[in-house]
């Protein structure tokens, strides 16, 4: 059983990150990042496997395929992920009426419960 949660550069990806931190501290399960979006650089990587260690999470980083939900998704079934966060962004009135699709997909097609933070 793990925590998964997307890699992205992001306010409301480190936002999502933070939020995965703190539940693997609290359910003392390891965590599964997935990286997201555009391969991330050396750098990125090097950052926050650092950010990773320094919080005293076990982690793992899983290669995504570009397609985050899928890729969350898949991850959490395979690894038996406990847990999947993921962060939304604010919406206008208008777009409050729609949930991204991504979300949608995440939160209709997970294979456990779905934690949703905001920035």
């Amino acid at each position: 059983m793990a925590i998964v949660v997307g890699h992205l550069g992001t306010p409301e990806g480190r936002e999502a990150l933070v939020a995965a931190v703190s539940e693997a501290r609290q359910r003392e399960k390891p965590l599964l990042v997935v990286s997201a979006g555009s391969a991330p650089t050396s750098e990125e990587l090097d950052a926050l496997v650092a950010r990773l260690d320094d919080a005293g999470v076990e982690h793992r980083i899983v290669p995504g395929t570009g397609d985050v939900a899928e890729d969350l998704v898949r991850t959490a079934a395979e690894q038996e992920g406990e847990l999947i966060v993921i962060g939304l962004r604010r919406r206008s009135p208008v777009g409050k009426l729609i949930l991204g699709s991504g979300a949608q997909r995440i939160l209709l097609e997970a294979p456990c419960p779905v934690l949703a933070v905001k920035p």
